[in-house]
């Protein structure tokens, strides 16, 4: 089965909104063995909807669309794919009044009558039971067998309907053949493309029949392994093999797999260790520490930090000398390292990790040009420091220079 997807709205072309919908769409269809072949975006108008969903039927015959569901006037994916299809729109009565019980009894008011434009739905489709909102899917076909499955846009209610509803129907229409499209990425940081794929392709054999991908990043390079038409039980060995032989020469740089987050890696390490964590930043202003906190359960393992931008907070939180900011500066290894040790004492942890750097886009000189990061490790006591010199816009730079630190400690604990 070979299925397009259509997203809609002009959030999407105008980029205001970013269209994580196609991404999730094609992941999942993917994993069930079915192909996606193309992705469209298209605006609110009905002329619009009418010739992407049209033109992706006679290509594929199968259209997945999300968006235009809502009770509002731009609201136009039912209407416009009604006519493509020639039928017209009629109430369904049923949903009608489930939505006004459901106003009356979870919103404690009358539903607004806009929202009576969701219970209208194209003569002879099949209404998708969206249990994560008040829109309907719907699911409409020809006498060809041509078919659009509609799913609402907001992206909590698409993806509970697609795994409640939609893919046990393309599942029976796809047959038990048991083929699929598996992937499996491995993430690694601290290491460039380049190098990556020169210790890669050293490897006798490389990885097989298996697709790779090199997927650069902030946080580090992907390594992206697919296999496609084959069975589950085969694509899972055939990854689990290509995996194995790209950590024979990567797995130093490699912190984990799929949607890894360094921060959560690191933070069970040191919950593994009985080791406590405090970050001192000056360029990053928080992101390490909103890094580390972002994850569940990261109370017992951080105790607190600070943010030292200015120098005088430097030296009077973090204990580092007048002296030593004006003999080396700011930026400097010197400064780094009082840094950590000076945050890992007046928080009573067991590491700490410190940054101090020049994220631009202005501050830079010919010494220490705009990318210069210093970050130190105090790991209880013992100190270490690197200088980095990191490229891309500021939001890069502090990105980069967190994830750095982060990957500091986590090779310092598993070397302990």
């Amino acid at each position: 089965m070979k299925i397009e997807v259509v997203t809609i709205g002009d959030e999407l072309l105008l980029g205001y909104t970013i269209d994580t919908n196609a991404a999730h769409i094609a992941r999942a269809l993917a994993a069930e063995g079915v192909e996606i072949v193309r992705r469209t975006t298209c605006g609110d108008t009905a002329q619009s909807i009418a010739s992407a969903v049209s033109e992706a039927l006679d290509r594929a015959g199968a259209v997945i669309t999300t968006g235009g569901l809502g009770p509002t006037s731009d609201d136009l994916t039912k209407p416009a794919i009604a006519a493509v299809f020639g039928r017209e729109m009629v109430l369904d009565e049923e949903h009608l009044a489930w939505m006004e019980e459901r106003w009356r009894t979870r919103f404690q008011r009358t539903m607004p009558v806009s929202n009576r434009q969701q219970a209208l739905l194209p003569a002879g489709a099949t209404k998708l039971t969206n249990h994560h909102g008040s829109a309907p899917g719907i699911w409409l076909e020809d006498e060809r067998g041509r078919w659009v499955a509609m799913l609402p846009g907001v992206p909590r209610e698409m993806r509970g309907m697609l795994a409640d509803t939609l893919l046990p129907l393309v599942r029976e229409r796809a047959g038990s053949g048991g083929r699929v499209v598996r992937s499996c990425t491995l993430r690694t940081t601290g290491i460039g493309e380049s190098h990556i794929a020169d210790l890669i392709g050293a490897i006798e054999g490389g990885v097989g029949d298996v697709g790779l991908a090199y997927l650069p990043n902030a946080d580090g390079t992907d390594l992206r392994l697919t296999v496609r038409d084959v069975g589950a039980d085969d694509a899972d060995v055939l990854l689990s093999e290509a995996a194995s032989r790209l950590r024979s020469v990567v797995a130093d740089y490699t912190y984990g797999e799929d949607a890894a987050d360094l921060a959560s890696v690191v933070l069970e390490l040191c919950r593994s260790a009985g080791v406590t964590v405090a970050v001192a930043e000056s360029c990053t202003g928080g992101l390490l520490g909103a890094r580390l906190t972002e994850i569940p359960g990261s109370s017992d393992v951080v105790n607190g930090g600070v943010i030292a931008y200015a120098n005088a907070v430097k030296t009077s939180m973090l204990g580092v000398s007048p002296e030593t900011l004006a003999e080396h500066g700011a930026v400097s290894e010197p400064v780094a390292r009082a840094m950590a040790t000076g945050v890992r004492r007046a928080v009573d942890a067991g590491a700490a990790m410190a940054i101090t750097g020049v994220a631009g886009p202005g501050g830079g000189s010919e010494v220490k040009p705009v990318g210069t990061v210093w970050i130190a490790l105090d790991f209880r006591g013992s100190v270490e420091a690197r200088r980095y010199n990191f490229v891309g816009d500021r939001g890069e730079i502090r990105h980069r220079a967190a994830q750095a630190a982060l990957e500091m400690l986590r090779r310092r604990l598993l070397s302990s």
